[in-house]
């Protein structure tokens, strides 16, 4: 993929990137991890776990796969939030789905070099990119 030219497209080929909003109902809080040096996108620092699914499995299976290389956990797939472009890169799409953590060892791994449990509003204080406001008011649901 890194050797397709954007420009010559005009629409309708896009990177995907599955990203799970890890939430624990228990404490209410969300898991995010940090970046450091993103190759994509440099702003880039806090984001939720996740990454580019394969050919071989479903989508659900890429985000269970991803959020454990990321964070050590284990989670469930309760459904899809949301899905969206960026303005920082607009050939980027990304699937947000909402999961919950079922087990594992919380440990930073793949390219998070930090995870951190927090409220899902104070979500914004993390974020160095865009929040879409659909998935900001979904995030203050889960409070």
């Amino acid at each position: 993929m890194n050797n397709t030219n954007w420009e010559k497209l005009s629409k309708g080929v896009f990177l995907v990137n599955v990203l799970g909003v890890v939430y624990n109902p228990a404490t209410k809080m969300i898991l995010l991890g940090r970046r450091e040096n993103d190759p994509h996108i440099k702003e880039l620092a806090w984001s939720f776990p996740g990454g580019c699914p394969d050919y071989e499995n479903d989508l659900e299976d890429n985000i269970k796969a991803e959020v454990k290389i990321k964070t050590g956990l284990d989670v469930k797939v309760n459904k899809i939030i949301f899905a969206k472009t960026y303005p920082e890169k607009r050939e980027f799409l990304s699937v947000y789905y909402l999961c919950e953590p079922t087990g594992g060892v919380e440990k930073a791994g793949g390219r998070f070099v930090e995870i951190k449990w927090i409220k899902p509003t104070d979500v914004k204080k993390y974020f160095t990119t865009s929040l879409h406001e659909k998935l900001f008011e979904f995030l203050k649901t889960l409070e």
